[in-house]
């Protein structure tokens, strides 16, 4: 049996991919453990600065797998178990220290469309097509979307999308509010990977502080703001390198 995710680090970038290509890489339970793991070894490797999520085959991810449906719902207790490996893939992409680029294409359904939401940047391939099942199967939906996707797009919009399940393309991105960036199917992966490296280029610790900064200020007063910001930029201006780059600068 093949890894249902595969995990390679170059360059301060971890490539994780989706490896479930004869099922459009729909979610089961081996296919979460494995992508947790993954994530966890990530955003412990210091050397890592960018972590670029992908998918193998056709497919970012389509969802649930539904044949499996079985193997995802047991006793109460079994049930929220899988559901909170769900949120944890969330946890790890959203709430950690490294900017997450995703390079998607073909089907992002369901759950995979709440991880590509998870993503810090999202490069997606124009033929595309992305959407929320959930609601129509008498389910709901995971992965912060109903905070995230109400920050990204509006709350009106966010209510459509998850509510009527209706299918989208890429090209119905931008109308919708998101701010992905729209290429050509065979540019996705490069303009995702060459997206990566420009991150690691930058200096480490005000990437992670930036990515904290904008995580904690839509539920903290401007006063709050100000404080984290202080705090961030006094750690910038008195760290070594920050000289070094200005004095690179001025040459």
């Amino acid at each position: 049996m093949s890894n249902p995710v595969l995990y390679s680090t170059q360059s301060g970038v971890a490539t994780i991919s989706l490896n479930r290509p004869k099922r459009l890489n729909a979610i089961n339970p081996d296919l979460l453990k494995t992508l947790h793991d993954a994530i966890q070894a990530a955003n412990d490797d210091d050397n890592v600065r960018v972590i670029l999520l992908r998918g193998q085959g056709r497919a970012f991810c389509a969802g649930d797998d539904l044949k499996e449906f079985d193997q995802q719902v047991g006793t109460e207790s079994e049930t929220r178990a899988y559901i909170e490996n769900i949120q944890n893939i969330t946890r790890g992409l959203c709430l950690n220290k490294k900017m997450v680029v995703g390079a998607i294409h073909g089907w992002a359904v369901g759950g995979g469309l709440e991880w590509v939401i998870n993503c810090d940047f999202v490069v997606m391939a124009r033929t595309t097509r992305f959407f929320f099942p959930e609601i129509s199967l008498g389910i709901f939906v995971t992965g912060g979307v109903t905070k995230l996707l109400v920050e990204q797009i509006g709350l009106s919009r966010a209510r459509e999308m998850i509510l009527l399940g209706e299918k989208y393309a890429a090209a119905d991105a931008l109308r919708l509010g998101f701010d992905w960036r729209i290429v050509e199917d065979s540019q996705v992966f490069q303009v995702g990977n060459d997206l990566a490296k420009r991150i690691t280029a930058l200096p480490v610790n005000p990437v992670r502080n930036l990515k904290r900064a904008l995580r904690e200020s839509p539920t903290l007063t401007l006063e709050q703001t100000l404080t984290l910001e202080t705090k961030a930029a006094v750690e910038g201006f008195l760290d070594p390198q920050s000289a070094e780059l200005v004095r690179q600068r001025l040459h």
